[in-house]
């Protein structure tokens, strides 16, 4: 009887660890709301490397993990081209960063992308983490998730994380305009409301 006690407790203990590793594969070990985002360069669709220190007129940036392949991520195509042509003139650009490894998603090449940026008439930077050294920085998880970070005299301050709005299936059904909020705050030099949400989309393939 002790015997079959001990196999319960330990075949419990296992489960609990295997529970415990998988929420752990889902944290976010990135940035979190007020870290200062660091630089990076990376590889546009045109061939040019693109920095955020490139943007000297920039208020902040609506930074944007993205791919071809995610039915998530196509879906929200549209409004972050949007978002875009909102937030640019504003001085909030959107830079879309394709982090997924591309021998594991063919789809996400460097050459589909182009192809991608072209047909839906991106209006925005759409670079390749190719090295994937960018998206665990930031600690993005999926696609999309977004990031909004704001110019200080820190440098980019986060101020936002998570979803771009409340409905991925319908823009026509939405609430709650997350990122569009945020960024609006901030323009009008109040506090976000609501500063981070759940991303929803697909896991970032390594």
């Amino acid at each position: 009887m002790k015997q079959i006690k001990n196999t319960i407790v330990a075949v419990a203990a296992v489960i609990l660890l295997s529970a415990f590793s998988f929420v752990n594969t889902e944290s976010n070990d990135g940035y979190e709301i007020g870290d200062v985002a660091s630089d990076f360069e990376l590889m546009n669709i045109d061939g040019d490397m693109v920095s955020l220190s490139d943007y000297r007129e920039a208020k902040g940036f609506i930074i944007t993990f993205t791919c071809n392949t995610c039915p998530y991520a196509v879906m929200y195509e549209d409004r972050i081209i949007e978002l875009n042509n909102k937030y640019a003139p504003k001085g909030y650009p959107v830079i879309a960063i394709m982090p997924n490894n591309t021998l594991a998603k063919p789809g996400d090449s460097f050459e589909a992308m182009q192809k991608r940026a072209k047909s839906k008439g991106f209006t925005f930077p759409y670079l390749i983490d190719k090295e994937q050294t960018v998206y665990p920085k930031f600690g993005a998880t999926r696609t999309p998730h977004i990031f909004v970070l704001q110019k200080t005299d820190k440098g980019n301050v986060v101020q936002y994380i998570g979803a771009i709005d409340d409905n991925y299936k319908d823009a026509s059904a939405v609430k709650t305009k997350y990122v569009e909020n945020a960024v609006d705050a901030l323009l009008e030099g109040k506090e976000i409301e609501q500063k981070e949400t759940k991303a929803i989309g697909c896991s970032i393939k390594s």
